[in-house]
């Protein structure tokens, strides 16, 4: 029998006699202080994965992982200069180790206009392989149009940013107009529905086109687009798989000479993720002052218990317990009590990351931080790491301070009061 986990649970369960020598209110503290840490630490992780991934998963809505174009578009961010992506590169990206799915995409400028007012926009054109699930969860009204690369719809997909300022719904006719070497071009589309996605920088520039209608305002051929966007499907990989683009499709040419170059959504849109990897050392700095508060608490509640159980020491020692069997004892004791906080914490935890994610009762300002509630995201490999974490670390502090028990000398210890 382990005699230090047998005394240590006998004081822990109060069926030793004497019970007024343990102090409760110290170790209801020890235990709050353990709780509130460890609940901190959990929704903090988990608020910080929710925004991250949130944010992260929303530009890539709009850019995809891997971009794949013209090398003048990508290092000068023209928007003019094509390059013909056929079914054979469209094969060589598809087969590429990592990549999920390739669509194409052609950019051009124009202006909005309604009887009252303008804005410029910019229109992507997209063909009928184009992935539709990120705008599908981000519809405010209307429907997604059936994008085509052979013959033009005329329908259109706009932000709810663009249809407030031009005062615009779901259903309504618009006029557009083009500026190209040819002069001013018009077209009248048909606006066929309306997102929201609070991520500004989109919101306000981009809508949906068909990728034949872009081309032909571009004055391109049948097989010139912008670029191909490749989704991955693990971002973990994303940069084994860019890579392997690198390696397959960069400094190689299409028919017309162009060459083609290849930029990861983190090298087209770094202020975004470089803001993203900040919130990592914020969470790092919470858990750092967490633990802490909880180790603090549970050196706090050590040192009282000790010295309240002097004489149950005294007597241990002259009983012939050895100065570790009576640290054991104690450090036992502390496990119990940080045990008791991981599982309240815990429950505390998940209870308030639940709640909000079933109710969103935690908003937020979209104009500053690109969404309206406060984003969660459950990790249990993070929430059991923390757990394990939050214990070793404390028993660690706690070695120290449960030395005390060996300058306790059994005669003294008798007529201690």
């Amino acid at each position: 029998m382990n005699f230090p986990l047998f005394i240590a649970r006998r004081i822990y369960s109060d069926h030793i006699g004497d019970q007024q020598k343990v102090s409760k209110p110290a170790i209801r503290i020890a235990v709050a202080g353990v709780a509130i840490g460890l609940a901190v630490m959990i929704i903090s992780v988990c608020v910080v994965l929710g925004f991250k991934h949130t944010i992260r998963d929303k530009v890539v809505g709009f850019g995809s992982h891997i971009q794949v174009a013209n090398f003048y578009t990508l290092q000068s961010s023209a928007i003019d200069q094509p390059i013909a992506i056929g079914d054979s590169m469209i094969n060589v990206l598809k087969k590429t180790e990592g990549v999920k799915h390739v669509q194409r995409f052609a950019m051009k400028q124009g202006i909005l206009k309604t009887d009252n007012d303008f804005l410029g926009v910019m229109f992507k054109g997209v063909g009928p392989e184009f992935d539709s699930t990120f705008i599908h969860k981000n519809m405010v009204e209307g429907s997604i149009p059936h994008f085509s690369d052979q013959q033009s719809t005329n329908r259109i997909l706009i932000s709810k940013d663009m249809a407030n300022k031009l005062r615009v719904k779901a259903g309504d006719r618009i006029f557009a107009y083009f500026i190209g070497d040819g002069g001013v071009r018009t077209r009248r589309f048909t606006i066929s529905g309306i997102y929201q996605t609070n991520l500004a920088q989109y919101d306000k520039t981009t809508c949906f086109c068909d990728l034949y209608t872009a081309r032909k305002l571009n004055a391109w051929t049948d097989d010139m687009v912008t670029g191909a966007e490749l989704t991955v499907n693990d971002f973990k990989q994303l940069s084994t798989t860019a890579s392997d683009i690198i390696n397959r499709v960069n400094r190689t040419q299409d028919k017309y000479g162009n060459t083609f170059s290849s930029k990861t959504i983190r090298e087209l849109s770094p202020q975004i993720f470089s803001w993203l990897d900040l919130l990592d050392l914020n969470v790092w700095i919470i858990l750092a002052i967490m633990t802490a508060v909880a180790v603090v608490t549970m050196i706090s509640g050590l040192l009282i218990i000790i010295l309240e159980r002097t004489t149950m020491i005294g007597v241990l020692k002259a009983l012939g317990a050895r100065n570790s069997t009576v640290r054991h004892t104690f450090l036992w004791f502390a496990a119990f009590i940080i045990g008791k906080g991981l599982l309240i914490g815990d429950a505390l935890a998940l209870a308030l990351i639940l709640l909000q994610k079933f109710t969103g009762f935690a908003k937020l300002d979209p104009q500053t931080y690109y969404v309206d509630v406060v984003p969660v995201e459950l990790d249990w490999m993070l929430i059991v790491a923390l757990n394990v974490a939050t214990m070793l670390i404390a028993l660690f502090v706690l070695i120290a301070p449960s030395y005390l028990v060996s300058h306790i000398h059994p005669a003294k210890s008798m007529r201690y009061e």
